[in-house]
């Protein structure tokens, strides 16, 4: 059995599924017809990427930060936290008639979750994700208003291209590990 860094195919498994997620996301009110086949195309690509990540983690031996217990404890408080937030804040939004602002707010939580799993994961890589996911659901609600389409089309287009780059990137890596 290959020698496969277990934590960097999880998260490309990880970041294509939620890049497919985040390209579903933006089919709400999108300007034509092109861009509705462009965000299935990246839906596709990022269902592959993820099937890849998935591929590769079965293949993997069980090493990796998240094999140690102490750390996929602290991963899931993380993500626990992160989920917990996103549904506060969209409950909130739902509450005060601001709903279409819930993709952007999710994005944020998203995006600032990176910031303690980059440094438990040992990824670098997923600061810079981080920043883009923080930054890009301000500059969604902003150019949503200027184009007239939907919060959630903006921000899901941004998140999702974002995500499905760096998935690249690490999908890459592991296949010049293979060599």
């Amino acid at each position: 059995m290959e020698i496969v860094d277990f934590d960097l195919a999880m998260t490309t498994a990880v970041f294509g599924l939620f890049s497919f997620a985040w390209f579903g996301w933006a089919q709400e009110r999108p300007p034509d017809d092109r861009v509705r086949w462009a965000l299935g195309a990246g839906s596709l690509l990022a269902l592959g990427l993820a099937a890849y990540g998935v591929v590769r983690v079965f293949g993997a031996q069980g090493e990796g930060v998240l094999a140690d217990g102490d750390n996929l404890r602290t991963y899931l408080i993380v993500v626990g936290l992160e989920f917990a937030l996103a549904l506060a804040g969209a409950i909130v939004l739902r509450v005060v008639d601001r709903s279409e602002y819930t993709s952007a707010w999710i994005c944020l939580v998203v995006g600032a979750h990176f910031f303690p799993l980059a440094s438990l994961l040992n990824q670098p890589i997923l600061h810079l994700v981080g920043v883009l996911l923080c930054v890009w659901p301000f500059l969604a609600v902003r150019g949503a208003r200027r184009r007239d389409v939907s919060i959630s089309f903006a921000t899901g287009v941004g998140a999702g291209v974002c995500l499905l780059f760096f998935d690249a990137v690490l999908a890459l890596t592991l296949l010049i590990d293979l060599g």
